[in-house]
């Protein structure tokens, strides 16, 4: 019996967002340790796994289920079993439940409903798959129910999701938020769109004076489009009949989208939407996305090129001067929410970067860039997107500054603080990135590539993918004149 007192079990316990669950977290674990100690399983507290508020239709998810998981894939796996209160709480979905079941089963570890007690042998497997089954359907009979029930929600004119930027939710209602100044910035923005201020401009101005969207993000071009598309600020309530988010991916004209009046205060007059969405429609027609498809441009560097301020890609923009040169220009820039400008004719950083490979061949100088890191490995660390955000700190810092919300010595303070992080990032970025290779080999595939890329009766696309073959990006910073090239060899 003593032996018996030392057999270890573990526990998982699941709290879902409906909260329908017959027992709270402690009051499952009660009766998980009472089973437990009366088949002789001690279950100490290391290996409780609690998950609250995640779903069970998926395990991707849920953190301390997977932690638990991977313990149990362990050579000498702690636990011999793994106690919850339903099998609904282990999972609603019957092939993932199947799958971790047969690969726990594997390592000796059963899986054990407290509250559903399984006949051993084959009807007992049979039964619990049954009680799975019903699980999943109860999971997707519940999602149908969800959706009709806010359906009939939002056919009522009621709030059906958190409130957009300019309202806040007050007694489950929409309320306009003018103690922070949000809602005048919604009418500001309609107002100076309406006098015909481009949505660029607008964003830019807007982030420049420190706002900010309800998700903390700079505002940009297509969140300026997003407010001058939502018919909220006239007081209408907008909802996706078919679940399938078509306005949060900008679909405003698809069919299965329903407005109807809502009980909130409108911030912005019916003539006002009335006349913006006139001039929406103009610009669409000017600028279709059919249209844009239909003038792609293919240049050697597309795709290869990064802004040095914020990392975004450089691409095709517009032309510049009276030859109509075509130019690229920073993603970020063109929506607004990158505030330094990495204009440049596609000629002129061509020539340049094909100078640098000829010095870097000369040189027999490369600065190497490993592969790509498996996306399962946690460890790797990415510089360059963290040298990037501390750029774009960099950048608030100084619109701070601007906007005489810092001091010039505050400013000064903030400036050498993150220029010094940059330094040291670059230099823990430079130190990983050293990749030994033979560079006489090397030297000369890059060398056969410039020959290759020089040649009149190439196409820009065979040029491109020739450099893809050497080139990992091509980062410039426009304030310095710098064209930073980096190589892989894979």
């Amino acid at each position: 019996m003593e032996n018996d007192l030392l057999k270890i079990g573990s526990a998982y316990i699941r709290v879902s967002d409906e909260r329908q669950d017959e027992y709270s977290p402690d009051s499952q674990l009660k009766k998980i340790r009472e089973y437990a100690a009366k088949e002789g399983y001690l279950i100490p507290d290391e290996y409780v796994f609690y998950d609250d508020g995640i779903s069970g239709k998926s395990t991707q998810k849920r953190n301390d289920f997977n932690r638990m998981i991977a313990i149990a894939k362990e050579k000498s796996h702690p636990f011999d079993v793994i106690y919850v209160w339903k099998f609904s709480r282990f999972a609603r979905n019957q092939e993932e439940s199947m799958v971790y079941k047969n690969l726990l089963r594997k390592k000796g570890i059963s899986v054990v409903s407290v509250s559903e007690p399984i006949p051993e042998g084959h009807f007992g497997s049979l039964i619990e798959r049954i009680i799975e089954w019903t699980d999943e359907y109860y999971l997707v009979n519940l999602g149908a129910e969800v959706t009709r029930g806010m359906t009939e929600k939002a056919s009522r004119g009621e709030p059906t999701c958190a409130p957009p930027f300019g309202y806040v939710m007050k007694d489950k209602k929409y309320y306009p938020d003018e103690a922070s100044g949000a809602a005048n910035i919604v009418r500001e923005i309609f107002t100076r769109y309406a006098a015909g201020e481009k949505q660029r401009a607008i964003a830019q101005s807007l982030g420049l004076s420190g706002v900010r969207t309800r998700y903390g993000n700079m505002p940009d071009n297509r969140w300026i489009d997003y407010v001058l598309h939502n018919p909220c600020y006239i007081g209408k309530v907008r909802w996706s009949l078919n679940g399938a988010r078509a306005v949060s991916k900008l679909d405003f004209e698809n069919e299965n989208i329903m407005i109807v009046n809502g009980q909130h205060e409108p911030l912005i007059s019916v003539d006002l939407w009335n006349k913006v969405q006139q001039m929406l429609d103009r610009q669409k027609k000017a600028y279709s996305k059919y249209a844009r498809k239909s003038q792609t441009v293919e240049y050697m560097l597309k795709g290869l090129v990064r802004c040095g301020v914020c990392g975004s890609t450089l691409a095709c923009n517009g032309t510049s001067g009276k030859e109509k040169v075509k130019c690229l220009q920073c993603c970020n820039y063109a929506r607004g929410s990158c505030h330094t400008s990495h204009s440049i004719t596609i000629p002129k950083i061509e020539a340049a970067f094909i100078e640098g490979l000829e010095d870097s061949v000369g040189k027999k100088q490369f600065t190497m860039v490993p592969d790509e890191p498996k996306k399962t490995d946690s460890t790797t660390i990415d510089y360059d997107k963290l040298i990037a955000v501390e750029n774009r700190r960099l950048e608030r810092a100084k619109e701070a500054y601007l906007a005489e919300i810092d001091t010039i010595e505050q400013y000064a303070k903030n400036k050498n603080e993150i220029t010094e992080r940059i330094a040291e990032l670059k230099a823990k970025r430079d130190k990983h990135i050293v990749k030994e290779i033979d560079i006489d080999v090397f030297a000369k595939k890059v060398e056969k590539v410039v020959e290759y890329i020089k040649r009149d009766d190439v196409d820009a696309i065979a040029k491109n993918e020739a450099l893809r073959t050497i080139i990992e990006k091509v980062v410039y910073e426009k304030a310095k004149g710098n064209l930073a090239i980096y190589f892989h060899d894979s």
